[in-house]
């Protein structure tokens, strides 16, 4: 039997004081329960989550998705509706998504139960390119464009690009496709981005996160990442996080 904390700071999750302040604030559970005593102790038979998430007891797995429009970044949905998991019905491990897309959005998207793999390239500063088609209403001009660069301010919250161009323009149906990169992964953070431009996004795809993308797949396609690909990433997000 060891100690709560000791366990969530050995899985790599967060350093042992971080893990007691996440007990406390109840962000822990054991099989199910949630717990905010810090002396408590359990065993590897023990199931335990934090913020939902399992820590790794099993071996680690990594997969691509390609994931569809209309469908849940979720392990599990209470409305029953269709969530990322459910196409990769053959994996028994408990594999969770790495970060989330939108409903409405399609494309790249990592899932593996290895917890430190999935905090490191979340980290804030880890500057993972994440590459974006977005189709927009209305067509932005190149100033504003470039305001996707300096950051714009949506709901009080400063979001930015690292890069943003128009690939194409249709002036029948007043629509444009804009390549968007961006290193942070914050909620809905393209749709608000161009909604405080005043251009509507109507469709969004995620077409590659670091150096993967989805050569060759179509939506709801799955394959494991290559062993040289998770360790790409895991250097990506290495070099990055300071």
């Amino acid at each position: 039997m060891e100690r709560l904390q000791k366990v969530i700071a050995h899985a790599g999750v967060a350093s042992r004081r971080k893990a007691e302040q996440m007990i406390t604030e109840g962000k822990v559970t054991v099989n199910g329960e949630t717990v905010t005593e810090l002396g408590t102790k359990v065993s590897s038979n023990d199931d335990v989550e934090v913020n939902g998430i399992p820590i790794d007891k099993e071996e680690p797995v990594y997969y691509l998705l390609y994931k569809p429009r209309g469908v849940i970044s979720s392990v599990k949905d209470d409305k029953g509706r269709k969530v990322v998991t459910d196409f990769l019905p053959e994996v028994k491990e408990r594999i969770f998504p790495i970060g989330r897309l939108d409903y409405d959005t399609s494309g790249v998207l990592l899932l593996t139960n290895d917890g430190e793999f999935a905090n490191q390239l979340m980290h804030p500063s880890h500057e993972v390119d994440k590459v974006y088609v977005v189709k927009t209403k209305g067509i932005p001009t190149s100033d504003q464009i470039k305001k996707l660069k300096k950051g714009v301010t949506a709901d009080g919250e400063y979001l930015k690009a690292v890069h943003a161009k128009v690939m194409s323009t249709d002036g029948k149906k007043n629509t444009a496709i804009v390549q968007v990169i961006l290193h942070e992964g914050k909620n809905r953070q393209v749709r608000r981005m161009f909604d405080a431009l005043g251009f509507p996004v109507d469709k969004l795809k995620r077409e590659r996160y670091g150096m993967i993308d989805l050569h060759g797949m179509n939506a709801g396609d799955s394959r494991p990442l290559k062993p040289h690909e998770v360790k790409q990433l895991r250097k990506l997000a290495e070099e990055n996080v300071e």
